[in-house]
């Protein structure tokens, strides 16, 4: 049956393209090849069949032209008619335009190669150094590197060698001349103005030092170019270049070896913000020069604004997160929805008005096949495009498009707005820069410090006049102290909104100072006033978070988005992002261990630093805050076992029969920020080199963990519970622990088994662990003598904590949490025997009121001392964190941390009571 649906659409769309009518009546044999083909798509396997089928005719720079000209004309007709006519969408129409800028450079770049490259002409280009053929890349910038190219686009291209050399032929010339020939030829073939139109106008202005830069260049010139003269916003426009033509797979490699330090920091860049408004700027300062505010594409609300805000966050972000190193607009806009740099609304707004936006651009293109972005000013031609928009008339399509540049704009103005100062700023400002060391001035800045809430003003400018006369800030470029001058203001602002001002203050300066030297870092809270409130929040609850942030700033990245501190930690998706993080670092071979060890400890620093921001802003009860900080440590550890083992060059298995066991803290899941991990090793392998082979693992993993590097420490580790001691092997197979422990064991030892747990390792090791571990506690004892042993291993460690403070010591001292931890451990050596479940890993609170339910102690004086030790952990884990909680005498605005939690001998009275009461119950004496 005959389909009139093509014949039909083409009438349709011919009144919206001036350029397809135009066309279609000089050369009306073109008409019925696109009625054939107008129900597909035109992409590259097309474009290449209809080149290599004309290849004859191409035989020459003439016939060359002619070809590549008549495949833009089918494309060029063809899309115009599918997107005119409802058949293509945006992509598509992008996609068919990129496709044929690739197909006809590749086509072309082959041609002129072959010509130049003759024997009795200049020959192969060669390399100096060892005679390798040379072959030119032809890097693709702007919308054609980020597979965007719109239809009557021009393209950006660069030209670029390996290596210095001369040809080969008859007529040698140097590498350089050879393809600066070679470039300018290429470029005649598309952007020539002949009888059939041109392919592609060409534009190398994008190429280093512009117009007046060499057409070619070598590696090494760009290279010293990125290093020597890359200006910022270059760093902006090549973020979309890509090697279209040449050798791809080498060319692409090297290519990204030289560009991407270029392109993406190290670290975060921030500074990207404020030289990403300086190019904003100039092009407003075009735009309104030039009249161009109707510029769908530069005016404002237009389409360069939404690919700024796309490419300031890969700027930013890009050299921390290869996966925002892509170039694609839309992709990137996506991938900035899913890693919550941008909220689904703004994303939804920004992707919603490109589309439009491009849709719109083509629709003005294909009037006339003419590269304009500007709405006309003829109505009629106003009520063309209005309708090939699909709208009614003229008045509702432009309500949709000032609807669509007003969200842009205000999105735009979100993000690239310049940082605001307080009312107050000038005054406090004075504070800083226009002290007296005497008179006036100074009294008049320390009751302006009074009024604002600092009860020690004198001190506060002590430190103000020490820091502005240090030799860290005289040293600082202009750049970094206009962004510190900004900033100390800003801090003592948010310092006075809290009763602690003065210790507030003191850790905001001590933080500013550590990072005085990272640019990156003052930007973002320059540019983030958000960041600064939630800092100080933070330091003022926590001493403990304000070293950590000192030592960590990158961390403060994690405070900008605040919908982080309410979600809930799922470990599960963290794995599956450290897992894509640690393959992406480890680079081709997969083997980069620097890289992975800092992208670990990365990982690992801002999972605690958000547990932390939950905790200060009191979202996490304690119990829930240590579960969440063992399953990081497990998850830690699953990983680091898997990296090391894939890194032991000698290995005779693919997997591991292999186990992680924890104790203390980490076995009994109750830890802390700066807890240590206590673990062993084990495994189960007959083979004859295993014994080796899992003790050089250990080695590595005991490496992973406790290894400083510049990102800094994972785990301080204490292997010292493993069989024997520090005179035990480092790993024992599961045979001998499990002969070790019924055996050679110390009573002790037994008590610290009862904290054990399996961590991360071989399934089948885990049941053979757990089988010994209840073996071993189930173990029928007399009581008298356990009780004995007990009571002298209390004695000892009593003995190594001697307390003469006058303070109550919450951990060491007789009723406190030791107490408590001895009286479940004999519990369960005591009475497991009879009764399984105390056997389960469960935590003290738990096993305390299981005792209680199973009558081994008053169920009352189980309560009690299980909410005394409740107490506890609630007490010392406050005083870790703030360094100052009222409770031991005078606050502590040191960077020293707390080494043993303390507190006035009344306050905890109570709960001492209720946990000797209890020992006194279970051991008969509260004496040893």
């Amino acid at each position: 049956m005959h389909d009139d649906r093509p014949a039909e659409i083409v009438d349709a769309v011919l009144p919206f393209s001036r350029y397809v009518r135009r066309l279609l009546e000089s050369e009306p044999e073109l008409l019925m090849e696109l009625k054939q083909n107008l129900l597909h798509a035109f992409f590259q396997d097309e474009m290449q069949a209809f080149l290599n089928a004309n290849s004859e005719a191409a035989n020459d720079e003439t016939g060359l032209k002619v070809v590549l000209r008549g495949l833009r004309k089918r494309v060029m007709l063809r899309v115009a008619t599918r997107d005119l006519g409802g058949l293509a969408n945006l992509d598509e129409v992008m996609a068919s335009m990129t496709e044929l800028a690739e197909t006809t450079i590749g086509f072309a770049l082959e041609r002129h190669c072959a010509w130049l490259t003759a024997p009795d002409g200049y020959g192969q280009p060669q390399s100096a150094g060892n005679g390798t053929i040379q072959e030119m890349l032809v890097i693709a910038m702007g919308k054609l590197g980020g597979g965007e190219l719109n239809v009557s686009s021009d393209v950006d291209l660069i030209f670029i060698y390996p290596e210095e050399g001369e040809t080969s032929g008859h007529r040698s010339i140097s590498n350089h001349d050879f393809f600066a020939r070679l470039g300018r030829r290429l470029i005649a073939s598309l952007n020539d103005l002949t009888p059939d139109g041109y392919v592609f106008r060409v534009d190398m202005r994008l190429r280093p030092y512009g117009e007046s830069g060499p057409l070619a260049m070598s590696f090494a010139m760009l290279e010293e170019y990125f290093v020597t003269q890359g200006r910022e916003w270059e760093r902006y426009a090549w973020i979309k270049s890509r090697v279209i033509a040449g050798p791809f797979a080498e060319g692409s490699a090297f290519m990204e070896q030289i560009a991407q330090p270029f392109i993406f920091r190290k670290y975060l860049d921030f500074g990207a913000y404020e030289s990403m408004r300086g190019l904003h700027s100039q092009i407003r300062q075009e735009v309104s020069r030039r009249e161009m505010h109707e510029n769908i594409k530069l005016g404002p609300g237009g389409i360069r604004e939404i690919e700024f805000i796309a490419q300031v966050f890969q700027l930013i972000r890009g050299g921390a997160d290869p996966d925002l190193r892509i170039r694609s607009t839309l992709a990137v806009l996506q991938r900035l929805r899913e890693k919550r740099q941008l909220s689904d609304k703004a994303v939804a707004e920004l992707s919603d008005a490109y589309c439009f936006l491009r849709n719109l651009e083509h629709r003005l293109q294909y009037l006339d096949d003419q590269q304009t972005q500007t709405l006309p000013e003829n109505p009629a031609d106003q009520m063309l495009i209005a309708t090939a928009m699909g709208f009614p008339d003229c008045a509702t399509f432009l309500r949709e498009l000032d609807s669509h540049r007003g969200n842009v704009t205000r999105q735009f103005g979100q993000i690239f707005a310049a940082p605001q100062e307080s009312q107050t700023f000038d005054i406090i400002a004075r504070l800083w820069q226009d002290q007296d060391e005497a008179g006036a001035g100074a009294d008049a800045a320390a009751a302006q410090l009074l009024a604002m809430g600092f009860s020690r003003p004198e001190k506060t400018l002590g430190r103000l006049q020490e820091f502005r006369t240090s030799v860290r800030y005289r040293q600082l470029p202009e750049s970094s102290k206009t962004k510190v001058d900004a900033l100390v203001p800003a801090l003592i602002e948010a310092a006075a909104r809290f009763s602690s001002a003065d210790i507030t203050f003191e850790r905001l300066l001590q933080l500013l100072e550590s990072i005085s030297r990272r640019a990156a870092y003052l930007a973002l809270l320059r540019e983030y006033p958000q960041a600064v409130e939630r800092v100080a929040k933070l330091v003022s609850a926590s001493q403990w978070a304000s070293e950590y942030l000192s030592q960590h700033p990158i961390l403060l990245d994690e405070l900008l988005n605040p919908a982080d501190v309410q979600s809930v930690p799922d470990w599960s998706r963290s794995k599956v992002r450290l897992t894509q993080q640690l393959n992406d670092a480890g680079g081709p071979g997969g083997d980069d261990v620097e890289q992975q060890m800092d992208v670990l400890r990365h990982f690992h620093h801002a999972q605690v630093f958000q547990l932390l921001a939950k905790d200060v802003e009191g979202l996490l009860p304690l119990e829930t805050l240590s579960d969440h900080l063992t399953d990081l440590a497990d998850l830690v550890l699953a990983t680091v076992l898997r990296l090391a083992w894939s890194g032991l060059r000698k290995k005779h298995r693919a997997e591991p029969v292999f186990a992680i066991v924890g104790y203390g803290k980490l076995g009994g899941k109750e830890l802390g920020y700066a807890s240590d991990l206590d673990i062993i090793f084990l495994y189960d392998d007959a083979h004859p080199d295993a014994p080796e082979i899992y003790a050089r693992l250990s080695q590595r993993i005991n490496s992973w963990l406790t290894s400083y590097t510049s990102a800094g420490l994972l785990y301080e580790t204490d292997l010292r519970l493993r069989p024997n001691g520090t005179s035990g092997l480092l790993v024992s197979s599961i045979d001998a622990f499990d002969q070790y422990q019924k055996n050679q064991a110390w009573m002790w030892e037994h008590q610290a088994l009862t904290r054990a747990r399996f961590v991360a390792g071989d399934m089948y090791l885990k049941e053979a662990f757990e089988r010994t571990r209840e073996e071993v506690l189930r173990q029928r004892r007399d009581l008298a003598n356990l009780k004995r042993e007990v009571l002298k291993m209390r004695q000892k460690m009593l003995d190594a904590h001697p307390n003469s403070s006058g303070l109550f010591d919450i951990k060491h001292d007789r009723g406190g949490i030791i107490d408590v931890e001895f009286i479940v451990q004999y519990l369960i050596l005591g009475h497991a025997c009879d009764y399984l479940e105390l056997t389960n890993n469960i935590g003290n609170i738990a096993l305390l009121k299981l005792a209680g339910e199973l009558g081994l102690i008053h169920v009352e004086a189980a309560e009690k001392a299980l909410n005394a030790y409740r107490e506890f952990r609630r007490v010392q884990h406050r005083l870790r964190l703030s360094g100052d909680s009222g409770l031991g005498g005078t606050p502590s605005i040191d960077n020293k941390s707390r080494k043993f939690a303390r507190v006035e001998a009344d306050y905890l009275r109570v709960e001492v009571a209720a946990v000797l009461r209890l020992w006194e119950e279970v051991f008969g004496t509260v004496d040893f």
